[in-house]
């Protein structure tokens, strides 16, 4: 299973793979009180195996290839929105697709380098761009929920 790029700085936490991501998941879901099913596993490992954002339609569709029986869209972005509300997964907003978060459960707001050449997605951790964009929409009287910040450009193999 392949891992997002990520560019760590001042928020340390452990990355996960392979089936270590998929059990990291698991014991955080159910750590949330949700359940870990069948379909919720599948649905995260078919995730996981993908190092570019991908969407609920390229998951549903290989899954039911995998499976020999439709799985519907509708049920993977209902599995993924959970996901997302549990730091398993991340949003790439301006794709509509989603990443492994190759350290579950670890909360942290979303920060991304996405090429428009190859589709790469790298995942910066940044706590004081978070606390700062944080206190800029609660001293507007705005309740953050779920900060995204997306850059839109070329990487660096894309751009050299």
């Amino acid at each position: 299973m392949a891992q997002v790029n990520a560019i760590k700085t001042k928020h340390s936490h452990h990355e996960h793979s392979g089936t270590r991501l998929v059990n990291a998941a698991r014991d955080a879901l159910t750590k949330a009180g949700e359940q870990w099913t069948g379909m919720r596993e599948s649905v995260f490992a078919e995730l996981a195996r993908h190092d570019r954002p991908v969407s609920a339609y390229d998951i549903a569709d290989n899954l039911s290839a995998a499976r020999g029986k439709r799985v519907a869209p509708n049920s993977v972005y209902r599995i993924l929105d959970l996901f997302v509300a549990n730091n398993l997964a991340m949003r790439v907003e301006s794709a509509n697709a989603f990443l492994a978060n190759s350290h579950p459960g670890c909360q942290h707001d979303c920060i991304f380098l996405v090429c428009d050449e190859c589709g790469e997605a790298t995942h910066v951790d940044d706590d004081e761009i978070s606390r700062k964009v944080r206190a800029i929409a609660l001293e507007r009287g705005f309740k953050p929920e779920r900060p995204v910040i997306e850059i839109r450009g070329l990487c660096k193999a894309c751009a050299g």
